[in-house]
């Protein structure tokens, strides 16, 4: 063997070994078997990781048969010698290293439902690479009705395309304002911020369902890709469609599909095509927070979880529905909140790969101000999601809430750029901005989604408390409070706005009326049961107060009813039992090395100061008080989210007499007019220490008379003026 191998070119030996034989013969064999996996994947919609596996395995493969080869390929000897058997370990070790790695990159995202995701950042890796708009698809049916069903398809491709991390997918609602539009798509494209327009129309005839689909490059006007699919109407098929439409689409703009992703596309929600159609009616009332709205996403939601048991997303809409409920319908948060929480867990069970489970999950985790929890849940939806705007909006709100307010609108702006048309999106951005005391931004913002949808109610009710609380303007804001309760005139919330802008004007008959009038509509209502007691404590009406307090306690046991008791605790220096309801109401506060306070529990988190003061807690009551010094860094001073006159408060109860009168006159010129008069002037506990000095007199002298001209104006405006929405065009 050695003399016949002298002087042999390295050509002639690999092909006595039979090297070069055996690799033709492989490759000729691989090829074959992948030809065939193929037809047989795309036959039986296969998932592609199965295709992706055995392509792995042959080439890693190769190298091992040609060292086999190279080892016995001219010789029968079958002893593996030291070097063959080196070789051949190293080989083995670096394939199972390949598909370790490709294994753990696809089952990343099915880990634990309860394990914390690593943070996320607010860039999309789509920015500047391929993006997409999918305008809504025309409905080809003959039945009107079936205008719902074209829907839901077009918002599953949307949803289905939004999972592809190296995509930039523009939501619904922003594609929605150009449906049946005679724009040209070059236009389209630029309000969207996108460059590839996919459009397409839905035909639903008896049994068969046909989805045609093109996607241009808007630019240029270019086909890059088009298909037709006609197939059985089932729940099957149609999520097929969307999974095989996704991956073209991706194809076709390049933008690669991670193996995880892959295997989320082809997951198959729900076999039961009426429950799937009860699922998108509810998601389509959800649009709105109009309160006969979410009544009937809940009864659709609802309906569909009886059709389908095992159908994910319905449990997070209902879920959803039923939290928006408490916000915006007045229902009693202990009534909704425990159900909503359970919908949330079953959601998170059934659908661990899904977006709108997490972020459902972190709503709920929000409402119970579990803000950790909420923050890792919301960042795991975007992980999952990199173009689920609702999630970036809802992380946005908890971050702003924390004292996070860069970060905030960065969340908030990237959820904006993937919805740009849409209200909600537009109203979430403008109330960050109002939070972070970019008033002239958030006003700009909020005229904005009145243009895209004058319907939509807490738009005017932001505009009031910006108006009031951050301009010092109560007359336009009364203006804007009357059009959101001629918008919703069944939310309570509405009705307490108005109320209390009327009673910081000073003018008690008329928020006394609007009140009552509120209630004989609402009696059930521990919103509004909540807004009249506290009227009556600072009318020193303690009885009223306390019976009212109780009443909204019995309806609904998580109302912030404590915080009225305690408030009238502390007016009578029961300090032990008002100490008892604040704990009840904010047990974090009371943590022992390190008390949690946000922007909207800082003026609760001072009247608790002044109660452990009083209780003798005092290295509490100054841990306490350090924690909200620094929540007010992050703070404006004006604004509904404003920290006011906390300033102040906090130099009175440190006993810097000059530093509270100086920064309350501060307040004052700058047009702070928060619950100035009876609240503040009369009986803040905090506050005690300066309510005799001639210079805290004087400010609120001049507040009262400022607010005296206020009621003036508002009494020579016409009856029934309408809102003048020229300030806000």
């Amino acid at each position: 063997m050695t003399n016949a191998s002298e002087g042999e070119s390295t050509w002639a030996r690999l092909r006595r070994r039979k090297v070069v034989q055996w690799g033709i013969a492989y490759a000729a064999g691989a090829w074959g078997l992948l030809q065939g996996l193929a037809y047989v994947t795309t036959t039986f919609h296969w998932p592609e990781y199965i295709q992706q596996g055995v392509t792995l395995a042959l080439l890693i493969g190769l190298p091992i048969m040609l060292v086999l080869a190279w080892y016995h390929g001219d010789r029968g000897e079958q002893r593996l010698s030291a070097a063959e058997l080196t070789i051949l370990t190293l080989l083995f070790l670096v394939g199972g290293g390949i598909f370790w790695l490709y294994q753990r990159g696809g089952d990343a995202p099915a880990a634990s439902t309860h394990e914390p995701a690593a943070p996320a950042s607010p860039a999309n890796t789509a920015d500047g690479g391929p993006s997409i708009a999918v305008l809504p698809f025309e409905n080809r049916s003959d039945e009107h009705k079936d205008a719902f069903f074209v829907e839901g398809i077009h918002d599953d491709i949307l949803t289905q395309l939004s999972k592809i991390s190296a995509l930039k997918v523009i939501s619904r609602t922003s594609v929605e304002r150009f449906r049946k539009t005679e724009l040209p798509l070059k236009a389209i494209a630029a309000q969207l911020g996108v460059k590839s327009i996919l459009e397409g129309g839905v035909q639903r005839a008896g049994d068969r369902v046909r989805i045609n689909v093109q996607l241009i490059d808007a630019g240029t006007d270019a086909h890059l890709w088009a298909e037709t699919y006609d197939r059985e109407l089932t729940a099957e098929n149609i999520f097929a469609i969307q999974t095989e439409l996704a991956a073209a689409i991706a194809g076709a703009l390049k933008a690669a599909l991670t193996p995880a992703e892959k295997a989320r596309a082809n997951a198959v929600p729900t076999r039961n095509l009426e429950a799937w159609e009860a699922y998108q009616l509810g998601r389509q009332r959800m649009s709105t927070q109009a309160s006969m709205n979410l009544s009937d996403a809940v009864k659709y939601f609802q309906k569909a979880i009886n059709l389908d048991p095992e159908f994910a997303l319905p449990y997070s809409g209902l879920a959803d529905a039923l939290i928006s409920q408490i916000g915006w319908g007045g229902v009693p948060e202990s009534t909704n909140l425990p159900r909503a929480e359970q919908l949330a867990r079953k959601a998170l069970q059934l659908g661990p790969n899904l977006a709108e489970s997490w972020t459902t999950s972190a709503l709920v985790a929000v409402k119970k101000g579990q803000n950790d929890r909420a923050e890792a849940e919301y960042r795991k939806a975007i992980a999952l999601n990199p173009n689920y705007a609702t999630a970036y909006m809802r992380l946005a709100g908890l971050l702003q809430s924390t004292g996070r307010s860069e970060e905030a609108l960065a969340y908030s702006k990237k959820g904006l750029d993937l919805d740009p048309l849409s209200s909600a999106s537009n109203f979430m951005n403008a109330r960050n901005l109002a939070t972070a005391g970019r008033f002239d931004e958030a006003e700009a913002g909020y005229r904005k989604v009145i243009t895209l949808d004058p319907l939509r109610p807490n738009t005017y009710r932001d505009l009031a408390m910006l108006h009031a609380y951050a301009r010092n303007g109560f007359v336009d804001a009364i203006s804007f409070a009357e059009k959101l309760v001629e918008l919703d005139p069944d939310a309570p919330y509405a009705r307490c706005n108005l109320s209390q802008l009327y009673f910081e004007l000073g003018d008690l008959t008329q928020a006394a009326r609007v009140i009552d009038l509120a209630r004989k509509r609402m009696p059930s209502s521990a919103d509004l049961l909540l807004c009249s007691g506290y009227f009556r404590l600072v009318e020193n009406d303690d009885i009223g107060a306390e019976r009212i307090a109780r009443q909204a306690l019995a309806i609904d046991l998580t109302s912030g009813a404590g915080i009225l008791l305690g408030a009238l605790d502390l007016k009578r220096g029961d300090y032990a039992s008002a100490r008892s309801w604040y704990a009840q109401e904010y047990p974090k506060m009371l943590e022992a090395d390190s008390p949690e306070v946000t922007t909207w529990e800082l003026s609760d988190a001072l009247d608790l100061v002044a109660i452990l003061r009083m209780t003798g807690e005092t290295d509490r009551a100054t841990r306490l008080l350090d924690r909200s010094r620094e929540v007010i860094t992050t703070m404006p001073r004006l604004g509904e989210a404003g920290y006011g006159i906390a300033d102040v408060r906090i130099h009175a109860l440190r006993g810097d007499k000059a530093g509270a009168l100086a920064a309350l006159r501060e307040a004052e010129r700058a047009g702070w007019r928060g619950p100035w008069w009876r609240a503040y002037r009369d009986f803040d506990p905090a506050l005690a220490s300066i309510r005799n000095e001639p210079e805290f007199k004087a400010v609120f002298a001049d507040i009262e008379r400022d607010m005296a001209r206020q009621r003036a104006e508002i009494a020579k405006r016409p009856k029934a003026a309408p809102l003048d929405l020229a300030a806000v065009h």
